[in-house]
């Protein structure tokens, strides 16, 4: 994975600096990778004197620890991110929704081999070593978008 795409992870601001919360940038933690909103925001100032790392809308996002370890998600939203959060930006002809497709498929394999069933943290060197087999860019393109026409059927299934 390090070898076709380019990663990075963010930090959080000093809880105790109260400047630092309640402005218009949307902070992306952990359990809201790929929704439409959060329930936190940080101020320019708790952006700009932390490790908090933006995202832009179509990142795609690698929860790292606790509870959500291993989920995936496309970023919906521009804002920013913790420390918890892994973004994968794939370089040109590497598909962003099929490297995310994989990661989710591939979810049970990866907690299992490192986090070893415990609650534990996976980092970003962990994630640039898995190893993916990829298909041309056009077949990582119709792949892509036949799964999600079926993960967004069965959404409309389960909602009905």
């Amino acid at each position: 994975m390090g070898d076709i795409s380019d990663s990075y992870s963010g930090g959080t601001p000093s809880i105790s600096r109260r400047e630092y919360y309640g402005g218009t940038i949307p902070f992306i933690r952990s359990a809201e990778i790929g929704q439409d909103h959060t329930e936190l925001y940080l101020t320019e100032e708790g952006l700009n004197n932390s490790s908090a790392k933006n995202v832009e809308v179509g990142d795609l996002l690698y929860a790292l620890y606790g509870a959500t370890s291993g989920e995936v998600g496309i970023s919906q939203i521009k804002g920013a991110i913790n420390q918890a959060i892994l973004v994968i930006k794939p370089k040109k002809n590497y598909n962003t929704q099929f490297i995310g497709q994989w990661l989710g498929f591939q979810k049970t394999h990866i907690i299992s081999k490192y986090l070893q069933g415990g609650q534990g943290n996976l980092s970003g060197s962990i994630v640039k070593r898995l190893e993916i087999k990829f298909p041309s860019f056009d077949e990582q393109n119709k792949i892509s978008l036949l799964t999600e026409l079926i993960d967004n059927s069965i959404a409309h299934h389960q909602r009905y």
